[in-house]
């Protein structure tokens, strides 16, 4: 007998009004060397003229959109001594106005609007009885199919019903700040791991020290692409090296964005597929104090890069690379707390079966288990989880997706023992949910699917994704579920 699910009339879709401005370059210098001198060729009157309109359009879409146009003004000045320019001598709004032709509005969530988490905020005030405070993540995706991280906040009432507070109407990116210092030895170990020759690594490699910064990898990869004789291959292991070079960074939001108005970004092109499937999980330290953490793939289109996400207030963000021999493909999701004093995580690192990871350092994973396979018709072709696990005193609740005939994704519950995770205690032998006629169709048809749940007022909230293109919600009885789990 299935279980009862109460699927939520509330849905998310893509809305492509929600932009972010982002560095155009139109092509060869040349190009945009010509825009340079039409621009400079205006009259002040007319360049006054010009950028004034441009201020009408798009002031209101945007926070500070002079400092935009200063910074890619910037990015682009290299072309002023082609044409014996000094930057100090052209007029700010002249300056402004060739930053505004270097910039271009993208969409970030036109296409699709999916793959959500769920967690408590860290703001817990203000609240009536048996309500909490959340963030939900999500995935979305616009022109190209470029994912980035977006938010929505909001309340689930006593009643378990979601009211989520309305979107900001201005979206803002921060500004990457690279502080990091890198170890050889781990760098190189990484590298291994993605599969790059080691052969062909030390043209980087050797100039460096034992440890190095950012900079320096930067000035040795410059270095490097100055050879002409540099084979195609070799182009690639350089470029891999810079990419994960890039994969270490941290930034901050301005303390006026609410949270919906915060997108996590692809920072350069080093990720220029996307940031994919975050899984948001609140982290309690030892000292009982909370971190959140959340999982992700970096994609540019040939590798990827399983990433963490590392924040105390979604204001500042840390983001490091996963190393280690099990940190690999998609699909990874943290534990809410240590298990007997070790890090614990879910990974799927055959593509296949699910598997429970430990680790002492949280951003190095070598040590595995498979624990689970696929089991029944609707999770023949794999299984995988979906989002951390939610701790019960039954024991860990981990909700799973299983794909079937026809590549239908479904989703499932796993229990796993509370003091050893590696012990499946039981599960469902039939979809939790699965796509009905109405969720069905879509940008991927047939796939429902979700990056963590949350547990409140005794019942399981889960947030889906509908075909790759919307979210929506639903919710069910614990009690239920666990008189339904088939135990082993």
């Amino acid at each position: 007998m299935s279980i009862r699910i109460n699927r939520k009339d509330l849905r998310l879709y893509p809305n492509s009004k929600r932009v972010i401005t982002r560095y155009y370059y139109p092509g060869a210098d040349e190009r945009a060397i010509s825009i340079i001198k039409k621009v400079m060729a205006l009259s002040d009157e007319d360049a006054r003229f010009t950028f004034n309109q441009v201020l009408i359009n798009f002031s209101q879409r945007h926070r500070n959109i002079s400092k935009i146009f200063k910074k890619h003004f910037n990015n682009a000045k290299h072309n002023l001594n082609q044409l014996n320019l000094n930057p100090d001598d052209i007029p700010r709004k002249k300056a402004l106005l060739i930053g505004s032709y270097f910039t271009m509005e993208y969409s970030i969530e036109s296409a699709a609007f999916f793959n959500p988490s769920i967690i408590e905020a860290p703001d817990q005030t203000a609240l009536g009885e048996g309500e909490k405070r959340i963030i939900i993540s999500f995935r979305a995706t616009g022109e190209g199919h470029i994912s980035s991280i977006v938010f929505r906040s909001g309340v689930i009432d006593r009643n378990n019903n979601l009211i989520l507070r309305p979107p900001g109407a201005l979206v803002d990116i921060p500004e990457a700040v690279r502080r990091h210092i890198y170890n050889k030895k781990d760098f190189l170990n990484k590298l291994s791991e993605m599969n790059v020759q080691k052969e062909m690594i030390s043209m980087v490699i050797d100039r460096l020290s034992d440890q190095f910064t950012y900079e320096e990898l930067q000035d040795s990869i410059n270095e490097s692409m100055k050879n002409d004789d540099l084979s195609a291959l070799q182009k690639k292991v350089v470029k891999d090296c810079d990419w994960l070079a890039n994969s270490h960074y941290e930034f901050t939001f301005s303390l006026d964005t609410a949270i919906s108005e915060r997108v996590i970004f692809p920072i350069s092109d080093k990720e220029s597929s996307g940031i994919e499937d975050a899984r948001f999980v609140r982290f309690i330290d030892e000292n009982g104090s909370p971190t959140y953490y959340a999982t992700y793939t970096a994609n540019n289109g040939y590798t990827i890069l399983p990433k963490l996400i590392e924040t105390e207030d979604f204001y500042h963000f840390k983001i490091m690379p996963l190393n280690g021999e099990y940190a690999q493909n998609k699909g990874l999701a943290l534990f809410p707390r240590k298990i007997d004093g070790k890090y614990a995580m879910v990974s799927r690192n055959d593509g296949v079966n699910n598997y429970i990871m430990f680790s002492d350092n949280i951003y190095y994973w070598n040590e595995a288990k498979m624990v689970q396979e696929p089991r029944y018709p609707w999770q023949f072709i794999q299984i995988g989880n979906c989002g951390s696990p939610v701790e019960t005193e039954k024991g860990w609740l981990l909700l799973t997706h299983g794909v079937g005939p026809m590549r239908t994704y479904s989703l499932g519950v796993t229990l796993l023992d509370l003091n050893d995770p590696t012990k499946v205690l039981g599960q469902i032998d039939e979809p939790l949910i699965k796509p009905n006629d109405e969720e069905r169709e879509g940008y991927v048809p047939n796939v429902i699917y979700s990056c963590g749940p949350i547990i409140h007022n005794n019942e399981l909230i889960v947030p889906y994704a509908i075909a790759d293109y919307a979210s929506t919600f639903a919710s069910l009885s614990l009690d239920e579920l666990f008189d339904k789990l088939v135990y082993y």
